[in-house]
């Protein structure tokens, strides 16, 4: 994917949208193309949003900024230079069982507003990619980047839960920070018919982690009180890889690729704390781990005809933990290295065709997993996490396009994925002997993913003049819990736009209006897997609306 550069003449955009819940954007836009080889075609954005919610204790707002600077160089060579800056704040309203949603689906529990769950998140990244065509046959590719991360996160967790000694409290704070490069190079008809990529991809990543309570004392709330963490941690990896690319014919392609992929942790656990009673003792869970794989690859594609091409693939995953997904497990167990990589091997088949129909594509997949990463529970607002023996995902996605008449077009999507645990998981004892976490049986469906999802929409969409749109999502039932016991129900919602766009000389005018959840269906927007206290569904907007206007001046 490819940012958007700058290009032909210089220009200023201003917009801005609202809506309902008090929602607005402002937006200004400087952009520009460039004629000669020492200036760059720029492309620079700011862009502020905010609003009151659809829940109770559901504001937010952001504030987002974006650079791009792309130099075409005399000698072929190309520079992007890339910068990005986000800043958000945002209340966190949590979720709700299903009663207190069908009751009221704005309302938060007490927990919400006593401790004022919220998160804080700012990030500053600049990247730089260069590219060189040595000759006709070679090409030299390097990127860079940098960056810095930091989020402060109040969570809902009641100062009852924090007493033990391995609780990092109800606050999350962290800074990270985040650099790597990729070197690459492409040769062309090096054997007949064979093209070659070969290079490494370096990565790092240092994290300074702090946990706190929430609260000090018995009468303040929802403040950043006593540290219960303290720890950095450190995340590297440097992976090889090659790619083949031969043209059997002109019309049967084999693609093929191997990389070796390793990734290493580091932790060095900086509180520590002994005491004379086992449950007030938080030792040292210091330590290291590693995880690495070779991951191959290959595919078969064959352009049948000028407007239909057919292809087979198969390839290998490796997905390591997370930072975040190793942060708590600690809590349950004596180490948080606890965790292994998932490792998959997926098959697909699939057809792109374009023809007087439409254009059309079509693919089967399959996926096995071991050890998958699975949600083991959340409580308090903190999600832990554990190794799924086997997972299978099988399914099959289709879409489509098609321009009907002069601006007239439509387009058209759906998935099927039959997600399941492939092995039974046993329960999970607590140190009394009660089951703390139950069994999962084999067939089970895997939470948080819907079963079938289907998209259509029509669109009246000119270059200049009055623009129009509809269109439909469903989405399937999404179970909330590894038992498959709940359920959020599928839903059916539909949104409509207007738009008018005027082109005079140098000046061009955009306005836009939308009604989203048109039939005001009440559903679940998003769920939180296996929540501990059944507080599964986070309740979507209901029927809501926006309209906007936006300038753009050519210089």
């Amino acid at each position: 994917t490819t940012t958007r550069e700058g290009q032909g003449a210089d220009s200023i955009e201003l917009g801005h949208s609202a809506g309902s819940q008090n929602k607005g954007q402002t937006k200004l836009v400087l952009q520009g193309g460039s004629e000669n080889a020492d200036e760059p075609a720029y492309i620079i954005s700011s862009s502020y949003f905010d609003t009151d919610g659809f829940r109770d204790h559901s504001s937010a707002h952001k504030v987002l900024n974006n650079a791009k600077l792309t130099w075409d160089l005399e000698d072929g060579s190309k520079i992007n230079w890339v910068n990005n800056y986000v800043k958000i704040e945002a209340d966190d309203p949590g979720g709700l069982t299903r009663p207190q949603w069908e009751a009221n689906p704005k309302q938060v529990v007490g927990n919400v507003t006593k401790y004022n769950a919220r998160k804080e998140i700012e990030q500053v990244q600049t990247g730089l990619t260069w590219n060189k065509p040595i000759n006709d046959q070679h090409e030299l590719y390097a990127m860079a980047y940098a960056g810095q991360r930091s989020v402060t996160q109040y969570q809902s967790t009641p100062n009852t839960s924090q007493v033990g000694a391995n609780h990092a409290g109800g606050v999350i704070d962290f800074d990270r920070n985040f650099y790597g490069t990729d070197f690459r190079w492409t040769g062309k008809e090096v054997l007949p018919n064979l093209k070659l990529i070969a290079g490494v991809a370096i990565d790092g990543m240092t994290e300074e982690r702090y946990g706190y309570e929430n609260f000090i004392g018995d009468t303040q709330f929802g403040v950043k009180g006593k540290l219960r963490r303290d720890e950095d941690n450190t995340l590297w990896n440097l992976d090889p890889y090659l790619q083949a690319s031969y043209a059997v014919t002109d019309a049967v392609n084999v693609d093929a690729g191997l990389r070796y992929s390793n990734v290493h942790f580091k932790s060095e656990d900086h509180y520590i704390v002994d005491a004379e009673e086992e449950k007030d003792r938080n030792g040292d869970n210091s330590g290291k781990t590693t995880y690495e794989k070779l991951l191959p690859s290959a595919a078969l594609s064959w352009q049948i005809l000028p407007e239909l091409m057919v292809y087979t693939s198969y390839a290998q995953g490796f997905e390591t933990p997370t930072f975040t997904e190793m942060a708590y497990p600690a809590v349950d167990s004596p180490t948080k290295f606890n965790l292994k990589a998932s490792e998959s091997e997926t098959y697909e088949m699939g057809m792109k065709s374009a023809n007087i129909l439409g254009d059309f594509t079509v693919a089967v997949f399959q996926t096995k997993t071991k050890d998958d990463i699975v949600p083991l529970r959340n409580v308090g607002g903190k999600a832990t996490f554990r190794n799924a023996d086997q997972t299978l995902r099988e399914g099959i996605e289709l879409s489509w396009n098609k321009s009907l008449w002069r601006d007239l077009t439509a387009q058209a999507s759906y998935s099927y994925i039959d997600a399941t645990f492939d092995a039974d998981i046993p329960e999970i004892l607590n140190q009394n002997g009660n089951i703390a976490v139950s069994r999962v049986e084999s067939g089970n469906y895997i939470p948080g993913i819907a079963k079938n999802q289907a998209f259509l929409s029509l669109g009246w969409k000119p270059e200049n003049g009055l623009s129009a749109g509809l269109d439909v999502r469903y989405s399937d039932r999404i179970y909330v819990n590894d038992t498959n016991t709940e359920y959020a129900p599928s839903y059916t919602v539909a949104g409509a736009n207007v738009g008018y766009k005027w082109n005079m000389k140098d000046w061009s005018v955009k306005t836009f209006a939308r009604v989203d959840n048109l039939f005001d269906k009440d559903y679940s927007g998003s769920v939180i897997v296996n929540e501990s206290n059944s507080r599964f569904y986070e309740p979507a907007e209901g029927r809501n609306w926006s309209a906007g206007l936006s300038v753009t001046k050519e210089f």
